[in-house]
This record gives C-alpha cells, structure tokens and sequence, in this order.
C-alpha cells in the first residue's frame, strides 16, 4: 500500500495555521486552568497555575512544537511522525509534573499536577490535529509550466 504524500500547502496558509493554533492553545491552557484554580484553590504562590505563566509556556512551547512540524514535513510520512514525536514530548513534560507532586516543590500536590497535566495534554491535542489539518495537504505544489519562459513581467 503506497503511503500518501504530504506537502506544505503554502506560507500564507502556514503562518495562518500556526497562529491558529497557539491561540486555541492559549484558550485551551486558560480554560483548564480556570477550572483547576475554581476547584483546587490553589496557593496564590503556586505560579503555575496563575495566568501570565501557563500563556507564557504556551505560546514559547507550541511555538516550538511547530518548528518541529515543519522540520519533519520532509521525512516519509510527516503526519505519523509528527504525532509520534508530539507524544514523547508529551510524556517527557508530564515528569517534572510528578516531580513537583512527589517532592512537595512550591507546594504541589497531585492535584495540581494533574491540573498541570491536563494543559499538557490540551495542548498536545490541538497542536497534533489542528496545524497538520490546516497547514499541509496531499497534493503536490503547482510549479510554472515548462513550455512558459520565465518572467517577472
């Protein structure tokens, strides 16, 4: 069975789908940690879950995330591995949640870990679905027809 192949649809449509996603990563990120704040209380010091760092991470992280999804657009079948990867970040991100949670680190207990958690998964979802639905498709690049000279007029 032949694998399909994947091509960045355009810039434009990169930049839009990249802007797209860390802003419902953003949402996402606040809406969980509303919940989590409303339902944990909190310490006030614990700055994880106050506003400006969870908004913070998020943009510097998906960011990332998507400068990694634009680097394995070359390698055989991007999406697969794409997601792959976006998973073993995911898993690598939950550790020094449990840690916080186990050593007691600014106060953390397994609530807030898992509040801490639940933003990371949020985060990974959006970003495994949403850029590669908006930023690639199966069909090859339109290149100028050869029988055309070349021109900027």
């Amino acid at each position: 069975m032949a694998e399909s192949a994947y091509y960045l649809k355009s810039t434009r449509a990169l930049w839009g789908a990249a802007a797209l996603t860390i802003a419902a990563a953003v949402v996402a990120v606040l809406a969980v940690r509303e919940v989590a704040v409303r339902a944990l209380h909190p310490d006030p010091g614990f700055t994880p879950l106050t506003p400006g760092a969870p908004i913070v991470g998020t943009i510097a992280c998906t960011t990332m995330a998507i400068y990694v999804f634009v680097g394995v657009m070359s390698y055989p079948n991007p999406v697969r591995t794409w997601r792959r990867a976006a998973t073993v970040v995911l898993l690598l991100s939950f550790l020094p949640n449990v840690v916080f949670a186990i050593a007691h680190i600014m106060g953390t207990r397994w609530p807030e870990a898992c509040a801490l958690m639940t933003m990371h998964a949020a985060v990974w979802a959006i970003c495994v679905t949403l850029l590669p639905s908006l930023a690639i498709t199966e069909q090859p690049p339109k290149t100028q027809s050869p029988d055309r000279p070349l021109s900027i007029l």
